[in-house]
């Protein structure tokens, strides 16, 4: 028996095996997600860096400068 997935994008049954699209069930699928990154709909969380533009005391270690 085939493995099938659910569609993250339209939630529809579609089959793991031998589909150029998976885990979506189609290109349209994979380009309305693909949409959603480009546009900020989604998004990684993460820390904001503080970088202080004063601060040399590390300097002589950076090794790009």
């Amino acid at each position: 028996m085939p493995l099938t997935v659910k569609c993250p994008t339209c939630r529809a049954e579609t089959h793991w095996e031998n589909n150029p699209h998976r885990p979506f069930c189609s290109e349209r699928c994979q380009l309305i997600d693909l949409d959603a990154w480009t546009t900020d709909k989604y998004r990684v969380p993460a820390q904001e860096l503080d970088f202080d533009a004063g601060d040399d005391e590390d300097d002589e270690n950076d090794p790009l400068k």
